[in-house]
């Protein structure tokens, strides 16, 4: 059985430069019911005017993904990391026991939209780090490819949490299929376009969780992208 949550059911924070969609409570918006699912505590939708962005703020003891689908996020940390994510990178920043960054558009006129993720590390108190990874739209397309896993199996990004993070395009004739172990559980979001997951449509924005699914069965209805998490 899955559960889906619609695009429109998410909290929406617009702050002139920022419009931000939240799948999961964050800051002043507040659902005991979306506190997060499994590991993946958040999905952020955010879309950033040209020339603003997120000033420098600290994190801890987070795993944190970016995800960019249009325009280009310039992030700086103070681990002298400094890096510009474009459609097909993933950035992933374990915050450990503490890190301070700030996330920018690089453009001063174009918009950046790009999905910021967090997940709960498997334990506190690690040592900051930093890795970004690019994944062509060929390897993505048609297929789920790996991008994030435990022990960075496939060339994907290493995080520090029992979660593995999928990436997939789908066009109309496009089919993949995700067996999952027993016991573990899936979140699938739309990161854009449309789908059909397990006989179910799902559009743009939208996500479903399934602790009782074997399988994933996506099949593309127009021009899709998503991102998969399997977690225990």
């Amino acid at each position: 059985m899955m559960n889906i949550r619609r695009a429109n059911e998410r909290g929406h924070a617009k702050h002139g430069w920022l419009d931000s969609h939240h799948t999961f409570s964050f800051a002043d918006y507040h659902d005991p019911a979306h506190m997060g699912f499994r590991a993946l505590r958040v999905i952020n939708d955010d879309r950033v005017e040209g020339g603003q962005g997120f000033g420098s703020h600290p994190h801890r003891d987070m795993e944190i993904i970016s995800y960019v689908l249009e325009g280009a996020l310039a992030h700086k940390d103070s681990m002298g990391t400094g890096m510009v994510i474009r459609p097909g990178d993933v950035q992933r920043m374990s915050a450990g026991t503490g890190v301070v960054h700030s996330e920018f558009n690089e453009s001063p006129t174009d918009e950046v939209h790009f999905l910021q993720i967090w997940l709960v590390p498997a334990r506190r108190g690690i040592a900051p780090s930093y890795e970004q990874k690019a994944f062509s739209d060929a390897e993505k397309r048609g297929k789920l490819r790996l991008v994030a896993s435990p022990d960075g199996q496939a060339g994907s990004l290493t995080i520090h949490t029992d979660a593995r993070v999928y990436a997939g395009i789908f066009g109309q004739a496009d089919r993949a299929a995700l067996e999952l172990p027993a016991n573990r559980h899936a979140w699938i979001h739309v990161a854009r376009g449309k789908l059909r997951l397990n006989g179910q449509d799902l559009g743009e924005g939208d996500g479903a969780s399934t602790s009782d699914e074997r399988s994933l069965q996506i099949e593309g209805v127009d021009e899709a992208e998503v991102l998969v998490f399997d977690l225990a």
